[in-house]
């Protein structure tokens, strides 16, 4: 097993010594409907768009491959995570 690094070797081992413990079916449950959650689109709103900014918008999603929703909802979701600067910062 020479293509492996240190830290891996020490987590195969643990695994091998039986020290990992299962975290049981309820908290894989729990852990498997915050992640489906987290991907849920369930929030429909509303804006206003001057006609230029709607257009270009459109042109921006049709370049990128990908509807104009999805665009929008990604430019809002990368300035939530501060992936996005807004000019005065």
């Amino acid at each position: 097993m020479d293509y492996i690094d240190k830290e891996e070797k020490e987590i195969i081992e643990s695994y091998e010594n039986e020290e990992w413990v299962s975290s049981g079916v309820e908290l894989k449950k729990e852990i498997r409907q915050a992640a489906k959650n987290s991907t849920l689109k369930n929030k429909r709103i509303n804006i206003r768009l001057t006609e230029k900014d709607f257009k270009d918008i459109q042109v921006k999603a049709m370049e990128e491959g990908i509807p104009y929703q999805k665009l929008i909802s990604s430019i809002i979701h990368k300035y939530n995570k501060g992936e996005l600067k807004t000019d005065s910062e």
